[in-house]
């Protein structure tokens, strides 16, 4: 049976993740932030976080996309 309706809104975080079959508990994991936090990050795009929290968040997305810059994910 197929549901209808709308889907989850993800951040430029979470299609990134998503596309290459990461769970946000292994971005947990690659980030060391918290799960709450992750969780915000992948599904809120109007996010934008701390210095410091960006900072990680960014180390693990390099780890997937090597080249990413900040502004790419994030309106900063």
């Amino acid at each position: 049976m197929f549901r209808f309706g709308k889907r989850k809104a993800r951040s430029k975080v979470g299609k990134l993740i998503d596309k290459h079959g990461y769970t946000q508990e292994e971005f947990v994991s690659a980030s060391g932030i918290s799960r709450n936090t992750i969780s915000r990050v992948c599904s809120d795009p109007k996010y934008v976080p701390s210095a410091g929290v960006l900072k990680k968040i960014m180390k693990a997305v390099r780890s997937i996309d090597a080249g990413a810059k900040a502004d790419d994910y994030f309106n900063l």
